[in-house]
């Protein structure tokens, strides 16, 4: 078998150059290698990167019998999530774990949400004073961590839910510049040399954020009468098709991943759009006069369909998708991608920020211009910000239904102004791509 070219320095500094530096180093690579192409990293198998409309449609419609990808994903830093989260399961576990999960995330649920997104918008927004620049990304944090947290758990009153959020920060702030996240994929780096050490500091937060979440647990397993509405009661309720109950240890993975994935993605979905509409004053005149016809007390409903405002979030989304590479697949039959016939065992990774690249799609695509939303419908292979096929994020809609409420809900009741017209980058973060260091004022 003949794998794609790709580049030839050793798998340390591919390694190294993908961890600290991913979007110059994927952007040259497909500029020397096209749609496709090999990526050796240090310690795993040849990867294979494919980032064309029509390998994307290859991957997500394949047969589930044709690739693993728990297993797949299993090869990256499992420290956060541990080992029995439904993105590491396979087959028929996976199907049924996801579809216990799924009415957590839609239909009515996300409706009883939309008043808890807009409080929680507003009592932040209490904390920005007239005049004075605060962080634009840590308003955004404390705002959808917060929410996930009442999500998830139902309230965030008590000092143990503070303790959560406090911790939970502090576990992903310890993780989040590139030099530090190098930690997370080089198992010979994580040593506990006790509490002043990086990982040691890492394992004693992570040890903390165990402890409040099983204790939680078991609180509700102990009393069914506390059982509610929230995530985790659905999900301590919820049965496979033996009647069998998720486990402890299951329950507190899957939590670990909603935490990460309901809070860092988000906050850093929205900073990122709250730049580009304060940015360009043409995108800003248009989607206030759009809110403007919502009048007073719109639902959130009206809010959530307003075609403009949809544009302006999947723009953010493609432009700097959170999370720039889809899940790791390992073939598990022959298969054939762009010409390139692969064997089983070959790790195949969908790249979602290259497909976000394609000029073809998206011409000029390093330009903010939402209305290529409005102009034409792109498929589920061709804006891929939350991957595809049965590997989708279970919390795609939430998260835009969140994104959507939480922005018009900020630029609805005050006027905000960036300070100065210093570029805003995207860096490394823990688990994403975040804007450098953001402010804005109020004006």
């Amino acid at each position: 078998m003949k794998f794609p070219d790709g580049p030839k320095t050793p798998a340390l500094l591919q390694s190294i150059n993908i961890i600290v530096n991913p979007l110059n180093y994927l952007e040259d690579c497909a500029k020397r290698y096209g749609d496709i192409f090999t990526i050796r990293f240090l310690n795993y198998p040849p990867t294979v990167f494919v980032s064309h409309p029509q390998a994307m449609k290859t991957i997500f419609t394949a047969n589930p019998q044709t690739f693993k990808t728990g297993e797949a994903m299993k090869e990256l830093p499992t420290t956060f999530s541990g080992e029995n989260a439904l993105i590491l399961l396979d087959g028929d576990l996976h199907k049924h774990r996801k579809k216990m999960l799924m009415p957590a995330f839609h239909g009515e649920r996300m409706r009883a949400y939309s008043q808890l997104i807009c409080d929680i918008t507003k009592q932040q927004m209490t904390q920005w004073k007239k005049g004075e620049q605060f962080h634009v990304q840590g308003s955004m944090q404390d705002i959808s961590l917060q929410f996930i947290i009442r999500a998830i758990f139902g309230v965030n009153e008590e000092a143990s839910f503070q303790q959560l959020k406090q911790t939970f920060i502090s576990l992903l702030n310890l993780m989040s510049s590139p030099l530090t996240s190098i930690v997370l994929y080089f198992h010979a780096l994580q040593q506990d040399w006790g509490p002043w050490s990086l990982w040691g500091r890492f394992v004693r937060l992570r040890q903390q954020v165990d402890e409040i979440i099983y204790a939680e647990i078991k609180r509700r397993r102990d009393n069914p009468a506390l059982l509610g509405e929230d995530i985790l009661s659905l999900m301590i309720k919820a049965r496979d098709e033996q009647g069998e109950p998720i486990k402890d240890v299951e329950l507190r993975d899957d939590l670990m991943i909603l935490l990460i994935g309901g809070h860092e993605t988000t906050s850093m979905s929205i900073t990122w759009a709250l730049y580009w509409i304060h940015r360009l004053p043409k995108v800003y005149q248009k989607l206030m006069a759009e809110l403007d016809t919502l009048g007073d007390n719109p639902d959130s409903s009206a809010i959530t369909k307003l075609p403009y405002l949809n544009a302006v979030c999947h723009e953010t989304l493609r432009i700097y998708p959170p999370t720039i590479l889809g899940a790791y697949r390992i073939a598990q039959k022959p298969i054939e991608i762009m010409g390139y016939h692969f064997d089983p065992g070959t790790f195949i990774l969908p790249c979602i920020y290259l497909t976000h690249r394609q000029e073809d799609l998206y011409p000029e695509p390093n330009h903010f211009r939402p209305e290529r939303f409005l102009e034409r419908q792109f498929s589920a292979y061709e804006f891929v910000a939350f991957g595809g096929g049965s590997r989708r994020c279970i919390g795609y809609a939430l998260s835009l239904f969140e994104m959507k409420l939480i922005l018009a809900t900020i630029l609805t009741n005050l006027k905000l102004a960036l300070p100065d017209n210093r570029v805003i980058k995207p860096v490394r973060s823990a688990f994403t791509i975040a804007p450098s260091p953001m402010y804005m004022i109020t004006a």
